[in-house]
């Protein structure tokens, strides 16, 4: 089976990965991730191609108008690192009031979502594969989002390989040119070191306001479901850190 091709898709796609010039016009840009992908089924080689074009988004320079994205006004989400896209394609199912807007650089992860959207027929579902830095900081208005949501980002446990973390106090400041006055940044991590750091960082952050009891971690709430990757980590005795904070400009 070949694998899918990315620099000239049959659609036409343009997923704006693997630029060098984007990292020449950047050169402190945080890399979070690095490059793992896994073989692509046919189905998700067929959805890249034949659904892209109802679900997918473009990925360039010209700045993301949500009203005409999802043709109609209502509170956008953003989603950074949506995995297989199940949690996020049964979040955008329960809440068709809401807009998601997934942003992942995996393909099979973006193929696997485009299928479960078309099978629950999603209409407040699109979907990038792209950078996210890339996307916030080139298309994505200010202060048009009411939540950003990060579940399970890649922890770089080893010390040396913390600056490449991608909740980092500049892209914390970035979110927050995001986010409505009001509007949430709700992230979850299963590494304890990660999570504390987080915790500290957008404590640190002044428009920021923790929503949880104690300003300390959350229970799961009950919008969110679990993720596979959150499942396995329950069976290996893994602790969840869950943090919710809110945009708060009149904070004194």
């Amino acid at each position: 089976m070949n694998p899918v091709n990315i620099a000239q898709p049959a659609s036409g796609i343009r997923f704006g990965l693997n630029d060098p010039s984007a990292d020449a016009r950047s050169p402190h840009r945080i890399r979070s991730f690095v490059r793992r992908e896994g073989r692509m089924t046919r189905a998700q080689q067929r959805a890249l191609t034949t659904l892209w074009p109802r679900f997918g988004v473009d990925a360039g320079a010209a700045p993301l108008d949500p009203i005409a994205l999802f043709g109609r006004h209502a509170p956008l989400v953003l989603e950074i690192g949506f995995g297989d896209g199940e949690s996020l394609a049964t979040m955008a199912s329960a809440e068709p009031g809401m807009n998601y807007l997934g942003v992942e650089v995996y393909h099979p992860g973006v193929g696997h979502l485009l299928l479960r959207a078309e099978a629950l027929e999603l209409t407040n579902l699109r979907v990038m594969c792209v950078n996210a830095v890339e996307v916030l900081e080139q298309q994505m208005p200010d202060r048009c989002l009411d939540r950003v949501q990060i579940f399970f980002p890649d922890p770089w446990p080893k010390a040396r390989h913390h600056k490449r973390r991608l909740i980092q106090p500049s892209f914390v400041a970035l979110l927050v040119r995001k986010l409505k006055s009001g509007g949430q940044l709700h992230i979850a991590t299963d590494c304890e070191d990660y999570a504390r750091s987080i915790l500290g960082i957008l404590h640190a952050t002044p428009e920021l306001t923790n929503q949880a009891p104690g300003n300390g971690f959350m229970a799961r709430p009950v919008h969110r479901p679990s993720t596979r990757f959150e499942r396995r980590g329950w069976a290996l005795g893994h602790q969840v850190g869950e943090v919710l904070f809110a945009r708060c400009d009149n904070r004194e």
